[in-house]
């Protein structure tokens, strides 16, 4: 069966996403698909910016919401509910827009996962205490993988220690280069025919856009949702509690971080998230970064609706739907 060709929105968080992918859904005849590790579960609501019935305006928004707090989840898991969602999406003669910004959900997505490439917990714990003695033993465990496999150590940054600590487990376990594994999977075909766009927005404009948001959240209610989710009892070191923003108010109500200091704590804590973010993107191949501005041009509106859906009639191509957006409005950031 010939899957549907995507549009994937990523890029870090605070950079416009979700409002980006909103009008391109209403410009084309979209459904949007989360691949928000956070926003897909059904109690993290502020915190994960996830977005209000009136923000997505009638477009549906599938995953987003759907698991509980305690759910095992991971990108296998991932790529079968995607999957259905965007199968459902094409049968319904709409286009799939895939938005978020985990990136290893939405490489799977696109090209699968990596099979037969092995781990051991214990190994990556090892690993792992290294790293964490600093910056030193981090460099030197870089240099160790620029040894064995020096195509991966070129290509991610000797600071990076979820990558360095992951080549060297690889190695460490098979006594075969990661960049091998990821050859063989390279060469096998995409799952998807995807554009895959990556939202540019520069340090310095994105910091004030996470302080707003920050407050914005704050004043929402969201100590009062993770208060609500704690007494219920659910238990703080739950993975998703210990999410961006949402570790930092779990801290707070144990008494670990006075109020006054917690929005600069999260703003500290998501801006790193974004730096790892756009770090990942970097090392993605076929990914296409685009300034929200330029994401909003008719013209490029124009050129991916006939490359999403198009109509032959002789030698012609024609659009089932395209124009600028309905609406210009933010719609909240993401």
């Amino acid at each position: 069966m010939t899957r549907p060709r995507l549009l994937v929105l990523a890029g870090a968080t605070a950079t416009g996403k979700t409002a980006l992918a909103v009008e391109l859904a209403r410009a084309l005849d979209g459904e949007l698909v989360s691949a928000d590790s956070v926003a897909l579960y059904g109690r993290l609501v502020i915190g994960s910016a996830r977005p209000t019935d009136d923000e997505l305006q009638g477009v549906a928004h599938h995953l987003a919401g759907t698991l509980d707090l305690r759910d095992a989840y991971d990108a296998a898991r991932f790529l079968a509910d995607a999957d259905a969602a965007i199968a459902g999406i094409a049968a319904r003669g709409r286009v799939p827009i895939v938005v978020g910004g985990s990136g290893l959900y939405q490489r799977a997505l696109v090209r699968g996962l990596a099979m037969g490439i092995p781990s051991d917990p214990t190994v990556r714990d090892a690993l792992r205490a290294r790293a964490a003695e600093g910056p030193a033993t981090l460099a030197a465990m870089h240099r160790e993988l620029a040894a064995v496999d020096p195509a991966y150590a070129a290509k991610i940054h000797p600071t990076d220690p979820i990558r360095i600590v992951r080549a060297l487990e690889v190695w460490t376990l098979s006594g075969e280069p990661l960049s091998a594994h990821h050859a063989r999977h390279a060469a096998e075909p995409p799952r998807y025919d995807a554009r895959w766009w990556c939202l540019d927005v520069d340090r310095d404009a994105l910091r004030p856009r996470v302080v707003v948001r920050t407050r914005s959240m704050l004043a929402r209610g969201w100590v009062d949702e993770v208060r609500a989710i704690l007494a219920d009892g659910y238990e703080p070191d739950l993975k998703p509690l210990r999410s961006v923003g949402y570790a930092e108010i779990v801290d707070h109500l144990r008494g670990a971080l006075d109020a006054a200091a917690l929005p600069e704590a999260i703003v500290r804590a998501t801006m790193a998230f974004a730096k790892r973010q756009r770090t990942w993107y970097r090392g993605e191949a076929d990914v296409t970064w685009i300034t929200p501005e330029h994401a909003r041009d008719a013209s490029v509106h124009d050129e991916l609706g006939q490359w999403l859906r198009p109509r032959h009639t002789g030698d012609t191509v024609t659009l089932l739907h395209s124009g600028p957006p309905h609406h210009r409005r933010d719609v909240g950031m993401s």
